[in-house]
């Protein structure tokens, strides 16, 4: 067994890795750039070395300076996480060739499994079902049409190097033919410098499932089971869980069979991931093969009680499989959440800067340990008050449960997710309580297209419904209550007129349009001690009791005999007076004041937010790459004004109306706050 590793990656999956190598008494380098110099993965490593810049591909992206991190720390191999060069067959090569060993695949299993059209044909080879498609680079867009026909629509157009949702459309008819495989090679060539373009058939109604395999140097490869990887945004994953709610026993034996026929057609030796598409008659077909441990593994952890981590390196050791086919279990119902910096009410435009507080909700399960199932486990990279920087991508925490059934799982997210405090930044939790709320995800009834179909027109508050919005209200007077009540023993009140708290409130709603929503509130049966209180909201009663501290954001506790999690804060939102209350997804602000003061509120002049329609602002943190436009020129709607980057994305930003730039009050390569303002408009 190794003596020592090097992680050549960063962020949750480097910490993830240390985990687990520690457990096995292995000693850990880190690796970091300019940016990650204070990051979670350095601290926890036993030694870390310095490999260039903050962007990727001035540090992670290095092959030759994490190799000599390697040499100088006497690391004796390198296990490369996932994204950066974990599936870069040169890199893998090299390492294999300066004596170091990779903890992953060898470089021609990669090789043969990283070209989309060559890993298409190995598949065909191995009995493995493949989409209805044309496997050849296509000459020319007329060509295209005629396959298009051939096959019969609608068809896929894809760029063979393309990855991301990059090079990739859908063709119903020959003039979508035409113009997509244009589009595709120009996008192809410009982003992979490969022009490259297939097309196979469009399966309708399709789920993404795949199957995780782990094969050793002693041709024994076997499959862990399904992951459904469904729930996408812009073809990126969201919710990940295992076993999938749709395919039968037999469609999952068939399809595990398949994945380790094609595993060991190309000696795949590591933890490994065969992707289908899977069409509503539960037809199945080969998409690709991610050569290298996937983001979702946790899931199937869960469900297998295996450490994939432990098993990646025990393999690359040269040590033979320790379970059989047979052996592998599937107990329980597991879903991960990416939790991502990127504020969904703003089209999910990322969200960087400080870590003002991070605490995520208990956790019962641990990375690296499979002893401690069902229950709550979170995987991340941060910590409170860190940076989550510019450069890399948005992911900041996975949040992973396992539940006895799917119902029991769903619940227990919904319940972590109403616990996990994240501030500074914007997060994308709201988003997934809404997803996880949904009728037909609850169901099972979801594909690919689910997030497109149901929040195409981008993401709104009244997106997430509550079951019981009184409820909210009901925990903003029991908190007040319990701040009147510790103002109440304040010392040094004159005799006879100290603080009388009454049990008569009216809750202040304020609505999305700043308007003012008046409801009357009582909270009598007050218990200081036992954090106890009986409130009604209008005919609604709730017998809450909780024992939070005061102060503290996660408020836990019980309503009516039933346990929930909330959080509330004092002056967090627009009002420095009010409570902002958040569960299940759905967050308000409420004053809560006497009668009296409800009535004096009232009668408060309306002030009207300021027009901002002459300014130009950053609808994000980032690095203002591009002006587009000089003062004193003439601009029409639509007419690109500037390009603001963060975290792999570009955000192109257009002119709204017409009319003259005035003040240019941002320069190029100046790191922009949100709403900070770039341009004024005469």
């Amino acid at each position: 067994m190794f003596k020592k590793i090097l992680i050549a990656n960063r962020g949750e999956i480097a910490c993830r890795v240390i985990k687990t190598a520690k457990k096995m008494g292995i000693l850990t380098v880190a690796v970091y750039s300019d940016a990650d110099k204070d990051a979670r993965h350095v601290e926890l490593a036993d030694e870390a070395v310095h490999i260039g810049g903050s962007a990727s591909r001035d540090s992670y992206l290095q092959a030759d300076r994490i190799i000599a991190a390697c040499k100088k720390t006497g690391a004796e191999a390198v296990h490369p996480g996932y994204g950066f060069l974990s599936e870069n067959e040169a890199f893998a090569r090299k390492v294999e060739e300066e004596g170091i060993v990779f903890i992953g695949p060898k470089h021609h299993s990669i090789a043969a499994m990283g070209d989309k059209i060559a890993s298409k044909k190995l598949a065909n080879e191995a009995k493995v079902n493949t989409i209805p498609g044309w496997n050849d680079a296509i000459e020319s867009a007329e060509r295209a049409v005629e396959i298009a026909k051939d096959i019969g629509y609608p068809v896929m157009i894809k760029a063979s190097a393309g990855g991301g949702g990059k090079g990739l459309r859908v063709a119903f008819n020959d003039k979508e033919a035409f113009e997509g495989f244009t589009s595709c090679r120009n996008e192809a060539r410009n982003s992979f410098g490969d022009d490259r373009v297939f097309i196979e058939k469009f399966v309708e109604e399709p789920r993404h499932i795949e199957i995780q395999v782990l094969g050793d140097a002693h041709g024994h490869v076997i499959y862990l089971n399904e992951r459904e990887c469904s729930i996408q945004r812009r073809h990126q994953k969201v919710i990940e869980e295992a076993p999938s709610p749709f395919i039968s026993d037999a469609t999952r034996r068939a399809m595990g069979e398949q994945a380790v026929a094609l595993a060991k057609a190309v000696d795949y030796q590591s933890a490994g991931t065969v992707e289908f598409v899977v069409g509503k008659d539960q037809s199945f077909y080969f998409l690709e093969m991610n050569t290298r441990l996937q983001v979702e593994h946790p899931v199937t952890e869960a469900i297998t009680g295996l450490d994939l981590v432990e098993l990646m390196i025990r393999v690359a050791a040269g040590e033979p499989l320790p379970l059989a086919q047979q052996d592998v279990k599937r107990e329980g119902w597991a879903i991960e959440c990416r939790i991502n910096a990127e504020d969904p009410f703003r089209n999910f435009l990322p969200s960087t800067g400080r870590l003002v507080r991070f605490q995520p909700p208990k956790e019962t399960m641990f990375s690296a340990d499979t002893e401690h199932l069902y229950g709550v486990r979170v995987d991340t990279g941060v910590y409170d008050g860190g940076e989550i920087p510019m450069f890399y991508d948005s992911m900041i925490a996975k949040l992973i449960v396992h539940g006895r059934d799917r119902a029991h799982a769903i619940a227990l997210m919904r319940e972590a997710l109403n616990g996990f405090v994240i501030r500074g930044i914007s997060s994308n939790i709201p988003f997934q309580a809404a997803l996880l709320a949904h009728p037909k995800f609850v169901s099972g009834d979801f594909n690919t297209g689910f997030i497109a179909e149901h929040y195409g027109k981008g993401f709104h508050a009244e997106d997430v419904p509550h079951d019981d919005p009184d409820f909210l209200v009901a925990l903003a007077a029991f908190v007040h209550r319990r701040y009147r009540a510790r103002a109440s023993g304040i010392s040094g009140q004159l005799e006879g007129h100290g603080v009388k708290v009454g049990e008569q409130f009216v809750a202040v709603v304020l609505d999305e349009r700043g308007q003012h929503v008046h409801k009357s509130v009582s909270v009598t049966d007050f218990h200081g001690q036992t954090g106890s209180s009986v409130v009604a909201v209008g005919s609604n009663s709730y017998q809450i009791d909780s024992r939070a501290p005061l102060g503290s954001i996660r408020v836990e506790g019980l309503v009516n005999g039933r346990a929930f999690t909330a959080q509330v804060e004092r002056g967090a939102g627009k009002n420095p007076l009010a409570l902002r209350v958040s569960h299940n997804g759905t967050q308000i602000e409420t004053m809560v004041l006497s009668p009296l003061g409800a009535q004096l509120l009232s009668l408060m002049p309306y002030k009207a937010p300021p027009d901002l329609s002459k300014f130009l602002m950053s609808p994000m943190p980032g690095l203002l790459v591009e002006v587009s436009v000089q003062p004193g020129q003439q601009v029409q709607a639509g007419e690109k004004l500037a390009v603001i980057e963060a975290m792999k994305m570009e955000n192109v930003l257009f002119a709204t109306q017409d009319g003259v730039v005035g003040h240019i009050a941002a320069a190029r390569g100046e790191s922009l706050a949100v709403d900070q303002i770039i341009m004024e408009f005469a």
